[in-house]
């Protein structure tokens, strides 16, 4: 028990020092449950869901998500000191347990944010079902969270995995669509725990009921994260060395190697085809058969012309996909780089060529992604002008992978994957969705997809180009991202040339020369 409780407490101590995760547990709770909790319902509601359900599911959503990534990489970053400590002689029992007593832990704090958050916005029905299924959310992902660190190795995918699995959980979950609508959803994390929570009752819970099938979820989440990382820290593997490269000999060398080093990862190209196709096709599926005013501008007037949803809806959804992978996958090959290119530049190899490789390197995730995306899209969804969406998709998984390696180079990953995640949530989900309002808000010009978005929509559903303003503002953003990425790079790859000898700058003689 001794060692138990130093464990526990000393992992709670290395979460607590970092001061950016404190400041998320701000920033999530907040952006979920005061931001985007009454557009989702708004959105709900176009969907066949339950609008008034949703401000009350946010508060879970915002814990949910917190509480995953937290252990994701608690679990993940110390697998090696983790086995060490086995080899040292800490038992694997009362490891893993401090690790997930860890975790509850940290779903108590993010559930506690989330709840102040909803309170302080007004008064709820029932308090205490609220809070309980809240800490449900938690503890839930909480497992989730530690068994995608025992399995998964690779951070991109591990994060991939927990986007994957909250996206769906949230975006086709009972309360953003009609909870009979699509047989599968009963299968989500936390479909019953959202049911109980908002006092819907599914009438499909069986003999345990709604409450019943949520514990039962919680239960395994627990004791399945606990047996695989009880596994992953008997088993560990070393982990190999990655080869890194380094004009235009270094330059395509450093991108052949940093793209072998990605090519071998056949998760990570899974994870950038799949998800998009996932995405887009049950946004289609879950689509109410109904229409929708939207804004456009046609022939260079601003109209406000009908559309029928199921027809509309993947268009729109392609674009949060494809601007949430590239910026996962700017941010991670600019982060698990970092160090290792400062590395080469004192051993000689020329700056801007290892920058042109992870440039390219970017490049190649998002045309992988975008083509997944396209692909999927054309299948249900019919764009007036193609070849202006297909270039306007591009633009904006350009401007989002450029704005992942610019969250790679300045934070770490926990605090550097919420940022990538909440941006294009709010940017393309929220602020620029002509399904929640007419016209984005003014302050919506300021953001990385107003621009794209804007000659999206124009190509999506217009048969004329008149967005020239919106591809203008686009290509600012890359000039304007490409700067910045190349001051920072610059800043943490130069080399300092230590002085002569204190001795020598007086004159001294050095000792060889005096023989």
């Amino acid at each position: 028990m001794t060692a138990y409780a130093v464990l526990t407490r000393r992992f709670l101590l290395e979460y607590g020092r970092n001061p950016v995760n404190l400041l998320v547990l701000v920033l999530v709770p907040v952006v979920f449950v005061l931001v985007a909790a009454e557009p989702m319902a708004d959105a709900a509601e176009l969907l066949g869901g339950t609008g008034l359900a949703v401000e009350i599911a946010t508060t879970g959503w915002a814990a949910a998500f917190l509480a995953a990534l937290a252990m994701y990489f608690q679990t993940r970053q110390a697998r090696s000191a983790d086995r060490r400590l086995v080899l040292a002689g800490v038992r694997v029992p009362v490891l893993v347990g401090a690790r997930i007593s860890t975790g509850l832990a940290i779903a108590a704090f993010v559930s506690a944010a989330a709840l102040g958050t909803l309170f302080l916005r007004g008064e709820v029905d029932d308090p205490l079902r609220v809070i309980a299924g809240t800490l449900m959310f938690a503890v839930v992902y909480v497992g989730i969270g530690a068994a995608v660190g025992a399995v998964v190795r690779d951070p991109v995918n591990g994060t991939v995995v927990i986007l994957l699995i909250w996206i769906l959980d949230v975006f086709f979950g009972p309360a953003l669509t009609s909870p009979d609508r699509v047989e599968l959803t009963r299968w989500m994390p936390t479909h019953f725990i959202t049911l109980w929570m908002v006092d819907l009752p599914s009438g499909h819970g069986g003999r345990l009921g709604d409450l019943g099938l949520a514990l039962v979820w919680v239960a395994a989440s627990l004791i399945g994260s606990w047996l695989l990382l009880a596994r992953a820290t008997r088993t560990g593997r070393r982990s190999h060395p990655q080869r890194r490269p380094g004009w235009l000999r270094q330059a395509t060398t450093g991108f052949r190697l940093g793209f072998r080093q990605y090519r071998r990862n056949a998760a990570l190209w899974v994870l950038l085809v799949t998800v998009p196709i996932i995405f887009i096709w049950l946004s289609k599926l879950i689509t109410e058969e109904q229409f929708s005013v939207m804004r456009v501008i046609d022939d260079g007037r601003d109209v406000d012309l009908r559309y029928w949803l199921p027809d509309t809806h993947a268009g729109t959804m392609a674009p949060i996909a494809v601007a949430s992978l590239a910026t996962v996958a700017g941010l991670f090959i600019a982060l698990n780089n970092r160090d290792g290119d400062r590395r080469l530049v004192l051993a000689g190899v020329h700056r801007s060529a290892l920058l042109t490789s992870r440039f390219a390197e970017v490049g190649v995730a998002v045309l992988v992604t975008s083509a997944a995306s396209l692909a999927v899209t054309a299948m249900v969804f019919q764009a007036e002008q193609w070849g202006a969406f297909i270039g306007g998709i591009l633009l904006l998984g350009v401007v989002y992978g450029l704005f992942g390696m610019c969250l790679g180079f300045l934070l770490d990953r926990v605090s550097g994957v919420l940022i990538a995640f909440v941006v294009p949530f709010l940017d393309l989900g929220i602020t620029q969705s002509p399904m929640l309002r007419l016209e984005p808000p003014g302050p919506a010009v300021l953001l990385p997809g107003y621009g794209p978005y804007r000659l999206l929509i124009d190509a999506g559903l217009t048969k004329t180009f008149d967005e020239t303003e919106g591809l203008l503002i686009g290509l600012a953003w890359v000039l304007g991202l490409t700067l910045i990425v190349t001051l920072v790079f610059t800043a943490r790859t130069r080399v300092e040339h230590h002085r002569a000898h204190p001795r020598h700058a007086h004159g001294e003689r050095h000792p060889a020369a005096a023989t």
